[in-house]
């Protein structure tokens, strides 16, 4: 074979044992497959130990529903918003009440506009939360003037 081609397999060969060679120091011993499948189960073991002593931020409704009772029961019957949990508006919860007395809810209009921006979807049209087009929706005032983030059905002022 010529030089012009053993040159360029040469060095894709040197690169590919380099990049092994590499692999052996970097990569932990205990990465691998741990479990039945490749799916989900391609991880550092130790891995697992370190994420269950993570501290958790979003706690959930039932943390919510011990002191604030009156209104997760109001938002789990009749609100359009009984499928968003309150941390997505008022934030994480831990470290409440000890250590951070109020989460004020974000009453921003960008903070609406997470969930209700106008989508349009290509598969079925449009998304099953009810969009509105920034620009021409009330745009000088924010969401909250007309609608309660916890029943956003409209209230007359």
């Amino acid at each position: 074979m010529k030089w012009h081609v053993l040159r360029p397999l040469w060095l894709a060969i040197g690169v590919l044992a380099a990049i092994l060679v590499a692999r052996q120091f970097l990569v932990p011993d205990d990465f691998g497959v741990h479990g039945p499948s490749f799916t989900y189960n391609y991880h550092r073991l130790s891995n697992v130990q370190e994420w269950k002593d993570f501290p958790v931020k979003y706690l959930g409704r039932e943390y919510c529903a011990d002191c604030h009772r009156r209104n997760v029961r109001r938002l789990n019957r009749s609100s359009a918003h009984s499928k968003v949990e309150c941390e997505n508006c008022h934030g994480p919860g831990a470290g409440h009440p000890e250590e951070i007395t109020a989460l004020p809810i974000n009453t921003s209009r960008e903070q609406c506009l997470r969930c209700h921006a106008l989508l349009d979807y290509p598969e079925n049209g449009r998304s099953v939360v009810p969009g509105i087009v920034d620009r021409m929706h009330m745009r000088r005032r924010d969401c909250v003037e007309c609608h309660n983030p916890h029943d956003p059905r409209e209230e007359r002022k």
